[in-house]
This record gives structure tokens, sequence and C-alpha cells, in this order.
């Protein structure tokens, strides 16, 4: 299933969505599984997508899915929406999805910004941005998904006390992020210490691109409450 387009007038802030070819067995999945969870386009109501849920938890940009699955399999009552426009990343994530059994995760394939469109005011409780794309070249920054339209988009979906994790290990970005969401008036940085930023959180899952260390510093975990 093709990514979707980035918002009009959007640049996209991710590069190819395929890369190696898919596993049979995931592609399976792709064909079987997805459309059984896939987010419908256009507005999204998630009370509807699963009634039952006591919050609603989203992820952009899951990579392989693993922290996302690790997450949902936590907290079954939770409903958690994951966006990602690679393919081989979305395969992924479905065999995780499948060999847990998870019922509580809906996806989207294509650009996170087009999903902050579409879902309502103050849905989310949760928000996880982790390791995107560093876009680290000069010319390259204003593709990079921390903007202050995304940053003012998240504020408009997220409820009052819900937390946004930023994780990067490129300097320049957590810099970056960090001049953003500060400059938000509807997010609270809530670090009070240099182990709040540098030291994962308790409940962070390591995935195994993180541990491939590909940026230029540790990672750095930055967490925002919404005001």
């Amino acid at each position: 299933m093709p990514a979707s387009d980035p918002p009009p007038g959007a640049l996209r802030s991710y590069g190819r969505i395929k890369a190696r070819p898919i596993k049979p067995r995931q592609a399976g999945l792709l064909d079987s599984l997805l459309p059984r969870l896939q987010i419908p386009e256009g507005a999204v109501d998630p009370s509807a997508l699963a009634p039952e849920a006591r919050a609603v938890w989203l992820e952009i940009g899951f990579g392989g899915g693993e922290h996302m699955a690790a997450q949902a399999a936590r907290h079954p009552d939770v409903l958690v929406l994951g966006a990602e426009p690679f393919l081989n990343g979305m395969a992924s994530a479905l065999r995780h999805i499948d060999e847990q059994g998870l019922q509580n995760i809906r996806l989207r394939a294509g650009d996170a910004r087009q999903l902050l469109i579409d879902l309502p005011d103050g849905c989310l409780a949760r928000v996880f941005i982790l390791f995107p794309d560093p876009w680290p070249k000069t010319r390259h920054k204003k593709r990079r998904l921390i903007q202050a339209e995304t940053v003012a988009e998240l504020a408009r979906v997220m409820a009052p006390g819900g937390r946004l994790r930023f994780a990067t290990d490129w300097a320049d970005y957590a810099a970056w992020t960090l001049e953003r969401m500060l400059k938000a008036p509807a997010f609270r940085w809530t670090a009070e210490r240099a182990d709040d930023w540098r030291t994962p959180p308790a409940d962070h899952v390591t995935t195994r691109y993180e541990e491939k260390r590909l940026g230029d510093c540790a990672p750095v975990f930055l967490e925002f409450e919404r005001v």
C-alpha cells in the first residue's frame, strides 16, 4: 500500500519509502492484516476505532514497530496509533503485531502530518517521536518533522496533561527541537536535571535502530507536557 502524500504545500519529512525486498510473509501481512488495521483517510474519530480504549497514543515514524508493539502490549487498554511512510518498516511492524496478537494498534501508511490534521482536538494523551530522520545538511533542515507548524498541530490534538517524547542521537536536532518546543506556550519541558534528558525514561523500549548509534551523540530524550 503506497504511502500517502504530505499535506498540500508541505515538504516531505522522510526519504525513500521502500528499500530491500519485503519477505513473503510480511508481504502477505501487508495484503491481509494492514487493511484491517488501516486508519481511514480523512477525518478520524479515535473513539470510533476503539470505543473501549481509556486513552489514545500516537507514535510518529515508528520504524520497524518494536517500540510501538511493546507499548501496545504493555497497555492493552490504550489505543495506539502509528504512522510510518517506509513500507519495509510497516511490514516489520505488522509482523510484531501478528506475532504478539495485538488488538489495540491502528496504522496509517503515510505522512504523520496528514494524520495529525485528520485527528480531532485534544484526543491524544501521549505522542512518541523517536529518532526521526535528522536531515543533518543545512539545506535540508526545512524537511525536518519538527517545525513550528507541526508543533502547533501537536498542541491542538493533545489533551491537557498529555506527554510528548522526542528522542534523537543528533545533537543539532535535539537543540533544534528544544528551541521550537520552548517557543510554544502550549508545552512545558519537564526536565529538572541533566539525567532527565541523558537517561532513557523508565518505560522506554530500545530498538535495533537506536542501538546502531548512527548519529553524532548519545541519545537525547526530551519530554514535554501539554499545559
